[in-house]
């Protein structure tokens, strides 16, 4: 039989060892690594990024399903903002939390196979990735997606070693759950079954009745979405299919090339912090001191070396193949959750003391997050203010939102503005800084605004601004909306510094109606 099963005689790191109370560090690392990231972000940005923002705007209902995405990273936000609001430190709070709870369950699955103290070192080894630190600080769908696809391999890893039909069930909840945040997760789950024909586990009939268990759990949890999804003409797939067009094989291979690239920068830190465990060891070591000792990859049997390799590498090689056949269009953030399991790879290369490696290795990642943590904030804020950027970090929403406002109130001072038609991004930036009450028409358009009474969206006024340096030419539905309003007028104002563009703001109110 090729499915390994836990025995009573399995070696201690084999059978998911104690963690040696490692537990609380690991969380005070996560705990730390959330903190940093959220307080640095929140102090350096006036404005979330688009897609953080895009979820605080999505946010404001409960829906099975969004015109570009499944609903998931939404209900978690729309939760988070019934407790805290809506303010700008949000987003990046709720990226991170993504972040720390995947880092979590790579920390369970390491201790699966091998001893707590490499299972936290392979965790803090992924967590300094550019996916874990910097780009966790953007809550989009990618980012929401980390702890599912790592609680699922997890899963996996214990359903077939394991052989618990509810460890089966779980693994289609969460599988489901992960489907609603990204459609993406198919890829992860093309691993798992390459991995599972490769030790061929569908010749086990437990294997085959855990996956049954597993495709209902799977199947239950996603079908409210599917319902969604089959009434409003499956919007998120065609937005999908949309995203994967190219100009042809040869722009195609140019994606693939700056994508290949891209990952490699995304992983640098991780790699520069294995370098700097080297040189340390290196240099406090005597000549034949840890030699000795086998790598530490030498202690997996091969079955885990099986699954980390399968479970790992097959998701970016299948998207490059796939890519370069098809000639599709690749992004670098759509690499987001493929590399989770790189910080084991790195113990193939390791050996020697676990607690002076441990330590090493914590104050080296350590070290590292609090560079990177405090080099962003000041890139993004102080410089970039000071040398007139116009990046979204320096967007004075908060300033424009308040003089929108005092102009509303000029003209319509008996009703509070209480609707802002605009795009995602500039209308969101002047509803954050408003309150819980005031929401965003979307673009003017109601299946873009699920939130909205389709019956009278405008019962009581709408503020329609739009800005063609923030965004380009306004969609013709708001600007005709716009046109149609009998109070317009336009103001300017800076980006930033006084070295910044110019700000357009092109406004009009729709006066509320009787009704309101």
């Amino acid at each position: 039989m090729t499915t390994r099963a836990l025995h009573p005689g399995d070696t201690p790191q084999h059978a998911g060892a104690s963690a040696g109370g490692l537990d609380l560090q690991v969380a005070l690392y996560l705990a730390g690594m959330v903190v940093l990231w959220t307080l640095l972000c929140g102090i350096s940005h006036q404005a979330p990024d688009l897609d953080g923002l895009e979820e605080l705007v999505w946010a404001s209902s409960l829906e099975l399903g969004y015109t570009k995405h499944p609903p998931a990273p939404s209900w978690l936000m729309y939760f988070l903002t019934q407790i805290f609001g809506r303010p700008v430190w949000l987003p990046f709070f709720a990226g991170q939390l993504m972040s720390a709870l995947a880092l979590w369950f790579l920390w369970l699955l390491g201790r699966e196979f091998t001893t707590p103290r490499k299972a936290f070192m392979a965790m803090m080894l992924v967590s300094v990735s550019i996916y874990f630190s910097l780009r966790g600080t953007i809550y989009n769908h990618n980012t929401a997606q980390l702890w599912s696809v790592a609680a699922s391999t997890w899963l996996l890893y214990r359903a077939l070693k394991l052989q618990a039909l509810s460890t089966w069930a779980w693994l289609g909840v969460v599988s489901g759950l992960s489907i609603l945040t990204k459609y993406s997760a198919v890829i992860q789950f093309t691993a798992f079954f390459l991995f599972m024909l490769r030790q061929g586990s569908f010749r086990d009939a437990r294997n085959l009745k855990g996956l049954a268990l597993a495709l209902l759990t799977f199947a239950i949890t996603i079908s409210p979405h599917l319902y969604w999804l089959a009434a409003n003409a499956f919007m998120p797939l065609r937005y999908a299919d949309n995203s994967l067009e190219a100009g042809g094989h040869l722009q195609a291979l140019g994606h693939l090339l700056s994508f290949a690239l891209d990952q490699l920068a995304r992983l640098s830190p991780m790699l520069v912090v294995g370098l700097a465990w080297h040189f340390w060891n290196k240099r406090n070591r005597g000549t034949h001191d840890g030699q000795a000792q086998p790598r530490y990859g030498a202690q997996f049997t091969d079955w885990d070396r099986s699954f980390l390799l399968w479970i790992g590498l097959a998701p970016v090689l299948s998207t490059m193949l796939i890519s370069a056949v098809l000639g599709t269009r690749l992004v670098a953030s759509w690499g987001t959750t493929f590399f989770m399991l790189y910080g084991f790879y790195l113990l193939w290369w390791m050996r020697g003391d676990e607690r002076t490696n441990l330590r090493r290795i914590a104050v080296l990642c350590i070290a590292v997050h609090v560079l990177m943590a405090a080099g962003y904030a000041l890139a993004r804020g102080p410089l970039a203010w000071h040398t007139g950027r116009d990046t979204r970090s320096t967007f004075p929403g908060a300033i424009i939102s308040q003089q929108l406002n005092d102009i509303w109130q000029q003209h319509v001072p008996q009703v509070p503005m209480t609707l802002v038609a605009s795009d995602t991004w500039l209308g969101g930036n002047i509803a954050i800084h408003r309150g819980m009450n005031t929401q965003v028409f979307i673009n003017g358009k109601l299946e873009e605004s699920p939130w909205l009474d389709e019956s009278g969206p405008l019962a009581c006024g709408a503020m329609v601004v739009y800005s063609r340096e923030t965004r380009g030419e306004p969609d013709p539905v708001l600007k005709a909306l716009h046109a149609a309003a009998p109070v317009q007028g336009r103001i300017d104002i800076r980006w930033s510094s006084e070295k910044s563009p110019w700000i357009d703001l092109n406004w009009g109110i729709i006066p509320p109606d009787e009704q309101c």
